[in-house]
C-alpha cells in the first residue's frame, strides 16, 4: 500500500469520529483471532497434517489482497456501510443492498452463537450459573457497552484483543520451548511430524483450504470502522499494514506449533492449545484455554454487534432499510440500529435454547459462506472503482500497489476456493444455501429500488 498526503473526504455520516488508531488496529486483529483459531485449528491439522501451513498461506495471501482492496476503498469513502457502499457505487443499489443486508444476516446470526458458546464453554468449567442465563447477560452487558458510545466500545475492543494476544504470545513461547527440548523433565517431540508432511496428499490440503478460510473472517470490520476514525487515510493505512502481518504471524506460528506437537488422529486436536499445552505438562491448560476462548468469543461478539448496527445504520441512510435506523443518540451511537441488530439475536437465542442443536445450524448453514462473497465483492468493486479513478485523474490518498494484476490474482484465489468448496459435498450444500440467500435478498432489493424509481418519476397533481 502507498499513502500520499492528500485528505481523505470526511466521512457524511452523524457518526462520530472517535475511535484511536490503535483501538481500530486491534479491532480488527481481534476480530481476526477468535474461537476459529482456539477451538478450530485442530480440524485444519486433522485434514491435512503439518500441509496445513500451505493451506494458511494460500488463505492469508487473498486476506492481505482484500484488505488492501478495502483500504484503498475505505481510506477515499470512509462509510459505515464500506464494502456495501463500494459495490452500489460500482455495480449499483441492488448490488450495495444486497451485499450489506447479507453481511447484517450473517453478523446477527453470528451473535447468537457466539453468546450461546461463550455460555457453554464457561459452564463447562463454572458449572454453577445456567447456560440460558450466561448468554442473556453476555448479550445485555455488549449491548449496553455498544450503547455508550464509540469511543468506549473501542477502548473495550482494544483491551479484549490485547488478552487473546497475549496467550498467543504465551503459547508461541511455550510451544518454542518444548519443541527445542528447554523445558525441565519433558521430552521435546522435535520436527519429526513434518516428515510426513501431506498425510493426506493435495485433497487434504484442498480439504483444509475451505476449513481455514473461516477462520480469517471478521478482518473487513476494519473498512466499517474507519468511517468513525479522526484521519481515516492514516487509520486504516497503519491499520492494514498491522493487522496483515500480526495475523499472519499468530495464525501461521500457532498452527505450526500445533502441527509439529500433534500428529493426525490426536485427541488433542478437539482443543489444539490445550492439548499442545497438555504435552507441554503445563497444569490446568484445559482451563485456562477454555477461559481464553470464552473471551475471544465475547469479543467477536461485541465486534460483529458494532459491525451488524453500524451496517444497518448506513443501508437506512441509502434508503435500503426503515428511515428509523439512521437515528442518532447524543451520543451519536445508533440506538435503534443496535437495537434491532441485537433483537435478532436475542430471537435466536431464546429458539437455539428451546430446540437445541436445531435453529442455529440452520441459520448457520445459510450464512456459512458469506465471507467469501463479501471478500469476492470487495475485489471486483475495487477493480471497478479504481479504473475509474485512474480514468478521471481522481487522485487517491491509499493506493493498492499491484493493481491490477493483484486484483486479479485476488479473484483467482477466490474462484480456486469456491471450486474447492463445490467439490465437497458439505461445503457445497452451505455455498448453495448462502447463493439461495443472496437470490432472495438481491429479489427484495431490486424490487425496492424499482418501486422508488416508480415513486419518484411519478408527477405531481
Amino acid at each position: 500500500m502507498t499513502t500520499k498526503s492528500i485528505a481523505a473526504p470526511a466521512p457524511t455520516s452523524g457518526l462520530g469520529h472517535s475511535l484511536k488508531p490503535r483501538q481500530l488496529t486491534m479491532m480488527g486483529l481481534g476480530s481476526a483471532i477468535g474461537a476459529g483459531l482456539f477451538l478450530g485449528s485442530g480440524a485444519g491439522v486433522q485434514a491435512a497434517g503439518p500441509a496445513v501451513l500451505i493451506s494458511y498461506l494460500v488463505a492469508g495471501t487473498l486476506i492481505i489482497l482484500v484488505m488492501w482492496a478495502l483500504g484503498e476503498m475505505a481510506a477515499a469513502n470512509p462509510n459505515s456501510g464500506a464494502f456495501s457502499v463500494y459495490a452500489e457505487k460500482a455495480m449499483g443499489k441492488t448490488a450495495g443492498g444486497t451485499i450489506g443486508w447479507l453481511w447484517w444476516l450473517q453478523l446477527v446470526v453470528v451473535i447468537a452463537a457466539e453468546a450461546i458458546g461463550a455460555a457453554g464453554l464457561l459452564f463447562s468449567i463454572w458449572p454453577v450459573i445456567p447456560v440460558w442465563v450466561l448468554a442473556l447477560v453476555f448479550m445485555v452487558a455488549f449491548t449496553g457497552i455498544n450503547l455508550v458510545g464509540v469511543r468506549n466500545f473501542g477502548e473495550f475492543e482494544f483491551w479484549f484483543a490485547i488478552l487473546k494476544v497475549a496467550a498467543i504470545v504465551v503459547f508461541l513461547l511455550i510451544g518454542a520451548a518444548l519443541l527445542f527440548g528447554w523445558l525441565p523433565n519433558v521430552p521435546s517431540p522435535g520436527f519429526s511430524a513434518f516428515g510426513d508432511f501431506a498425510p493426506n496428499g493435495i485433497g487434504g490440503i484442498a480439504a483444509a483450504l475451505f476449513v481455514v478460510i473461516f477462520a480469517f473472517g471478521g478482518t473487513e470490520i476494519v473498512s466499517v470502522a474507519a468511517a468513525e476514525t479522526e484521519n481515516p487515510a492514516h487509520s486504516v493505512g497503519k491499520a492494514i499494514r498491522t493487522v496483515v502481518w500480526r495475523i499472519l504471524v499468530f495464525y501461521i506460528g500457532s498452527v505450526f506449533v500445533i502441527a509439529a506437537v500433534l500428529p493426525v488422529g490426536s485427541d488433542g486436536l478437539k482443543s489444539p492449545f490445550a492439548g499442545v499445552l497438555d504435552v507441554a505438562g503445563i497444569p490446568g491448560a484445559g482451563a485456562a484455554i477454555t477461559l481464553v476462548a470464552v473471551v475471544a468469543l465475547l469479543s467477536a461478539l461485541n465486534a460483529n454487534l458494532y459491525g451488524a448496527s453500524r451496517m444497518i445504520f448506513s443501508l437506512s441512510e441509502r434508503g435500503e432499510a426503515p428511515r428509523f435506523l439512521s437515528r442518532l443518540s447524543a451520543s451519536k451511537v445508533p440506538v435503534a440500529a443496535v437495537g434491532i441488530s441485537v433483537a435478532f439475536g436475542f430471537i435466536a437465542t431464546v429458539l437455539e435454547l428451546l430446540f437445541p442443536e436445531k435453529i442455529l445450524p440452520a441459520l448457520l448453514n445459510l450464512v456459512g459462506s458469506t465471507c467469501l462473497v463479501v471478500w469476492g465483492t470487495a475485489l471486483v468493486s475495487q477493480f471497478i472503482l479504481r479504473r475509474r479513478a485512474d480514468r478521471e485523474g481522481t487522485e487517491l490518498p491509499l493506493r493498492m500497489k499491484g493493481f491490477p494484476v493483484l486484483t486479479i490474482i485476488g479473484l483467482i484465489l477466490l474462484g480456486l476456493i469456491l471450486v474447492v468448496g463445490f467439490a465437497n459435498p458439505e461445503s457445497a450444500g452451505q455455498l448453495i444455501g448462502t447463493f439461495i440467500l443472496i437470490l432472495v435478498i438481491a429479489a427484495g432489493c431490486f424490487i425496492n429500488a424499482k418501486s422508488k424509481a416508480a415513486k419518484q418519476s411519478t408527477p405531481v397533481e
